[in-house]
């Protein structure tokens, strides 16, 4: 067979099942009140394996946002919301430490205590006394305790710092609000 009918012929079965599964979802929303819509697949198969995500997966996914977060929370004195980010990122914290307690030759929640608990701490004491300038020194602080986990983990290249806008979360707003 030429390359030409092998790439049709798994171009045609490929169309073949897309358009069965098109069928069955279609099928599957007319089951489901207001859910007839095309191209709205609530459907999904889960696996039955547990999924135990990696340390990477887990800055990425939860202490990065959280820091961005905070950080930008912080700039805009927005200290509510600088508060209840520092409050987030206690939490995850904790988790991390808790869900991949060994990287590599590293002890997590030794290294979080050791990196980012003394910086986070006085974040909290700046975001309670509503003070710029030692919340920027704390934050400053914090992202250098990241940057020394990340040397300790054999990870160098990993460089955080302080966010420089807020384009990752275009859709909040991190002034205070005006009540």
């Amino acid at each position: 067979m030429t390359g030409r009918w092998r790439y049709l012929s798994a171009a045609m079965l490929l169309a073949a099942v897309v358009t069965r599964a098109g069928m069955a979802q279609q099928q599957h929303h007319h089951d489901m009140p207001g859910m007839n819509m095309p191209g709205m697949d609530m459907t999904e198969t889960k696996s039955a394996a547990p999924y135990h995500p990696g340390l990477g997966e887990l800055m990425m996914a939860f202490v990065q946002p959280r820091h961005i977060k905070l950080g930008l929370a912080g700039a805009a004195q927005n200290w509510a919301l600088a508060a209840y980010e520092l409050g987030e990122l206690r939490e995850t914290f904790e988790d991390v430490g808790k869900l991949v307690p060994k990287h590599g030759g590293l002890a997590i929640p030794p290294a979080i205590a050791a990196t980012v608990t003394p910086p986070m701490n006085a974040l909290a004491a700046a975001i309670k006394a509503k003070d710029a300038a030692a919340l920027a020194k704390s934050y400053a602080e914090l992202t250098a305790g990241c940057n020394a986990c990340h040397q300790s983990a054999d990870h160098p290249m990993i460089v955080i710092q302080t966010p420089t806008g807020a384009g990752a979360f275009p859709d909040q707003d991190f002034r205070p609000s005006q009540k």
